[in-house]
């Protein structure tokens, strides 16, 4: 099973396009960033699965360094990321389908997945596996967005022809989750990230809406209307505002 075309034609050849995208996260209203928010939930020992790993920021954060005792796995279909993730010191880095883990069952204490789910063309399917590589009393995390998730973002880009496909697409959304992660796991929770972006200028959104469907970097006229739109927010209130909508779930194998 292959992910969606979407998702390989962006992610599969290179990894500036999640780079880009995940660059937002520099402007979090919190005081802790996303990826340090996740850690803190995570298990600080054992074996951990993270799949789709992207860049592996999960594992890159100053204050949650990969310790001896964390033993990590991470996976991604991209050649270009598995690249990227061979960077991370002591992690072993397997390209594959989520949906055909080359892992035995019950191979490790936790699984991850996050910001991934909606990329593949049978979430049912993707979970199955997640459970299966899972040890019995093993955790699951699953991060997914919400439908208010960079909306004042987004509005713009619909504004210039650059709707998020991935939003439109998406086989699994925050409010179908629970029934979906309740098939395969006990006890689904989910916890919403606090703190929102605030973009003090109009570049950032710019570069975002670039990596925004199929058509590359923004044409001239793209970037005036965005611009129309963003800037006077910024002069008058010394920042564009973006809702943060992400929800970390987890749950139990029973």
């Amino acid at each position: 099973m292959d992910p969606s075309k979407h998702a390989a034609s962006q992610y599969s050849s290179t990894s500036s396009n999640l780079s880009q995208r995940l660059a937002i996260h520099a402007w979090n209203t919190s005081s802790q960033s996303w990826f340090s928010w996740v850690r803190d939930r995570l298990p600080k020992e054992g074996s951990i699965l993270e799949i789709g790993a992207g860049t592996g920021l999960l594992w890159k954060q100053p204050d949650h360094p990969v310790v001896a005792n964390l033993s990590l796995t991470l996976t991604d279909f991209s050649p270009a990321m598995c690249d990227e993730l061979r960077t991370i010191p002591g992690a072993v880095v397997t390209q594959c389908d989520a949906a055909a883990l080359p892992f035995d069952d019950a191979s490790f204490d936790a699984v991850v997945a996050n910001h991934m789910l909606y990329h593949v063309d049978d979430p049912d399917a993707a979970l199955r596996e997640f459970a299966r590589v899972l040890r019995p009393r093993g955790h699951v995390f699953i991060a997914l967005n919400g439908d208010d998730h960079l909306a004042e973002l987004f509005a713009v880009g619909a504004a210039i022809g650059r709707a998020s496909v991935i939003k439109r697409e998406a086989r699994v959304t925050v409010e179908t989750a629970p029934q979906l992660l309740g098939k395969y796991f006990e006890g689904v929770q989910a916890e919403q990230a606090p703190g929102d972006f605030y973009v003090p200028d109009v570049q950032p959104v710019l570069d975002y809406l670039g990596t925004v469907g199929d058509g590359g970097a923004l044409s001239s006229e793209e970037e005036r209307i965005a611009r129309g739109m963003v800037e006077p927010v910024v002069r008058e209130k010394g920042g564009f505002r973006v809702r943060k909508d992400m929800v970390l779930f987890s749950g139990v194998r029973g």
